[in-house]
């Protein structure tokens, strides 16, 4: 079956080059591949055609935007789904004045422990539905609230019932069993967690800070999920300044997470490397930690992208909207770049060429606003804008 979304006022293609798409109407070298009075053609789940609504081609079914803004689906490169409990008394102590730590992760982990595959199975399936109605439809999901070799792999099996994403983060935290032992558990972590977990997972993932897991240690882990065929990613930069950002990029990262604390040295080798940051507003938010420097960060070359974070101890948003909002408030990231760094950045973190830019051949991934254009995402915070979404061509209810 086809469908064409014609009448579109403004369409987010995130294709820069021109000889990309029909050159009528798209902005001159613009990241975003603004094109005006547009049309999408969808067939078979794919984008077919996109071009200006007078040179439509014929379809079997026509959705009218009525001249409001499409964007790309969001693409949400880094989320904590699936766990037990929340950990909203934590969140109350920090506005309160408590700082964040790491450590707090471990009440979550005993929560998960407790829980039921049926319990997590539902909680994870609400969230994704919470997601897609805020118009993401591609998410990246970690383990690393088990801890423990069956719970991490009952974490990671049921994070690949709904996305192909799935992230192996045994590296999360040490858990209080192991709190004198932490090497100890990086052996655990490489071998019977890595063998149980890796049949579910496509990444390998870290958490390189105080309080969690060192240079070092965390080298180990990313090599170890490398040789058992695993991509790379990692947390780092988020609770102060280290050398784990330079290191991931000498692995070859997909990407490193947060980046709220960055040398010169780190912003000049994610820059002159393939691996995406992947800025994370909704932490900086819950945490009241400074956020980082998005200006900084793009002007010096360095790729970013936007992810949501969603987990119940930092950033319990589930809203790339709010992040996009957040991101230009305060990261001082301009309203382009903070769409191109939820939908293509995202996709370029997951190194993904099928998601985050709508042009022939592309998923069709299409977010259908409530307003005339993308701009209104951070000027309207906490609106819900988002009226329509399909996934692979077909319509998210």
């Amino acid at each position: 079956m086809s469908t064409l979304i014609t009448n579109i006022g403004e369409l987010t293609t995130n294709v820069a080059d021109p000889a990309l798409t029909p050159p009528t109407g798209v902005e001159d070298l613009d990241p975003c591949g603004t094109l005006h009075d547009a049309a999408v053609l969808v067939e078979d789940g794919r984008i077919a055609w996109v071009g200006p609504a007078a040179e439509a081609p014929a379809a079997a079914e026509v959705v009218d935007a009525a001249g409001r803004a499409v964007v790309p689906g969001f693409v949400d490169s880094h989320s904590h789904l699936v766990f037990g409990g929340d950990r909203a008394a934590e969140f109350e102590a920090r506005m309160a004045g408590q700082k964040y730590a790491a450590g707090g992760i471990r009440s979550t982990v005993a929560a998960t422990r407790a829980a039921t595959d049926d319990e997590l199975r539902a909680r994870l399936r609400g969230f994704v539905a919470e997601l897609r109605a805020q118009g993401t439809t591609t998410v990246e999901i970690k383990s690393g609230y088990g801890l423990d070799v069956a719970t991490e792999e009952r974490l990671v099996r049921l994070a690949a019932e709904v996305t192909p994403e799935v992230t192996f983060l045994g590296a999360h935290v040490v858990p209080a069993e192991y709190a004198d032992r932490p090497d100890a558990y990086v052996d655990l972590v490489t071998g019977p967690m890595l063998d149980a977990c890796a049949p579910y997972a496509r990444w390998i993932d870290a958490f390189c800070e105080t309080g969690a897991f060192s240079v070092a240690q965390s080298r180990r882990v990313l090599e170890a999920g490398i040789a058992r065929g695993l991509l790379p990613r990692l947390h780092a930069g988020q609770l102060g300044p280290g050398d784990g950002v330079r290191m991931a990029v000498e692995l070859g990262a997909a990407s490193v997470d947060h980046g709220t604390f960055l040398s010169d040295e780190d912003v000049a080798a994610l820059a002159g490397s393939s691996t995406v940051l992947t800025l994370l507003p909704g932490v900086e938010f819950s945490t009241r930690q400074p956020y980082p420097d998005a200006r900084r960060l793009i002007d010096a070359g360095v790729t970013v992208a936007l992810a949501c974070d969603t987990n119940p101890g930092s950033s319990f948003t589930s809203s790339m909207p709010f992040c996009i909002a957040v991101a230009v408030r305060d990261m001082r990231m301009t309203v382009a770049e903070a769409v191109w760094a939820a939908t293509a950045g995202g996709a370029l973190a997951l190194r993904r060429d099928d998601v985050g830019r709508i042009a022939p051949g592309m998923r069709a991934d299409l977010v259908l606003l409530d307003a005339p254009t993308r701009v209104h995402l951070a000027y309207r915070p906490g609106v819900p804008l988002v009226a329509r979404v399909w996934k692979d061509g077909a319509p998210v209810v």
